[in-house]
């Protein structure tokens, strides 16, 4: 009898001895595996960003919508990290002047349907477009109207950076589109936007790389099939400067689109008085004057014109506040009066910005000839 619980034992303690060296085994090729994989730390500060958002995105919803870790694979969490929370959007309407027309109508063609789902879910044709396409010159306010949108419909806003989707690895950037969709639906009412997005969306051709042919691809058919579900609340928004670029399948998914142009003179002077309203400003400045003088300029350019203005101000404030005494410098009094900004700083700052800009024109005008 002994001699078989011997050997009974002995088979025993060899699985015991297996099993042990088989996890070791395992655990080492993960560990190797992980340490070889150079996303490995993104992946890592993915997750801790994500993590962070969430709490936010879970202090303002339901008991019963709680945002749990676990509910999302790693893919969908290195998108997470692209979440942007409605409380961290420091944009409204109010910020935005001079495209009154264009907000009343993303007020009432996305906004509205998306606060008020129910109501319009008694027509197919009343609920909000799936894709948005803002285009126009740089500057004129497209990705404020973005955050504008997720503010007021106090949607999930993903601002999904495209180079997180290019992978070295085969097959993870396909994975990496196919989350965006994933956390999309799970986190819906949410809006996807896209920066630029003619860089990432062109009109494909025959020299484009494998992997970005087939990436655009995969995005294009998960973007569809949020089209065809009608129950799914995810808006796609786009913007560019350069609308010619983008592929023919893009604009057609994009069938809401909107033209951002350059402000006329009565917008440029609303535009003014949203920058400057926190300012202190001399009593002789006249904004009326200041937008007939800027045709051409973008809310950005009208913003840079105001700051370069203040700063001049300050600069000759801190000339005459610190007064030099050998090696040691004395603080003056302060007086509010010398930080006024006055009508003629701002037309120093018009008069560089217009040397800046014409300088600009030359260059380009000069390589486009030797081109020719």
């Amino acid at each position: 009898m002994e001699g078989p619980q011997r050997s009974s034992s002995q088979i025993v303690m060899q699985l015991v001895r297996i099993g042990i060296a088989a996890i070791v085994t395992f655990c080492f090729a993960k560990w190797l595996m992980s340490s070889i994989d150079p996303t490995t730390k993104a992946k890592k500060k993915a997750k801790e960003v994500a993590k962070l958002q969430m709490r936010k995105l879970n202090a303002m919803t339901d008991k019963g919508r709680k945002l749990k870790l676990s509910d999302f694979n790693c893919y969908e969490l290195m998108i997470a990290s692209q979440l942007v929370a409605p409380m961290d959007i420091d944009v409204s309407w109010s910020d935005i002047a001079g495209l009154d027309g264009v907000i009343q109508e993303l007020r009432e063609s996305v906004v509205l349907p998306v606060r008020h789902s129910d109501l319009f879910q008694r027509s197919q044709l009343w609920r909000p477009p799936k894709g948005v396409l803002l285009y126009g010159p740089p500057g004129c306010g497209k990705t404020l109207i973005a955050k504008a949108i997720a503010k007021e419909a106090s949607m999930r806003f993903i601002n999904l950076d495209v180079g997180l989707l290019a992978d070295k690895w085969y097959g993870e950037s396909q994975k990496l589109s196919t989350a965006v969709f994933t956390l999309a639906r799970k986190l819906q009412p949410c809006i996807i936007f896209i920066d630029e997005i003619e860089s990432f969306l062109r009109v494909r051709t025959t020299a484009d790389h494998e992997a970005t042919a087939m990436m655009k691809t995969q995005f294009m058919m998960l973007w569809d099939g949020l089209i065809s579900s009608n129950s799914c609340s995810v808006l796609v928004l786009g913007a560019t400067n350069r609308p010619q670029d983008l592929d023919k399948a893009i604009l057609r998914r994009m069938p809401a689109q909107f033209h951002i142009g350059l402000p006329l003179e009565n917008q440029r002077l609303a535009i003014l008085q949203i920058i400057l309203q926190q300012e202190q400003l001399h009593p002789a400045v006249d904004l009326k004057r200041l937008a007939n003088l800027t045709p051409g300029y973008s809310g950005s350019d009208l913003k840079e014109l105001c700051r370069h203005a203040s700063i001049y101000r300050m600069r000759q404030f801190m000339r005459n506040l610190l007064v030099m005494e050998g090696n040691a410098i004395e603080e003056q009094i302060v007086d509010d009066n010398q930080l006024v900004i006055s009508m003629e700083d701002l037309l120093k700052s018009l008069v560089i910005m217009d040397m800046s800009k014409l300088h600009t024109d030359n260059t380009y005008l000069a390589k486009n000839i030797d081109l020719d």
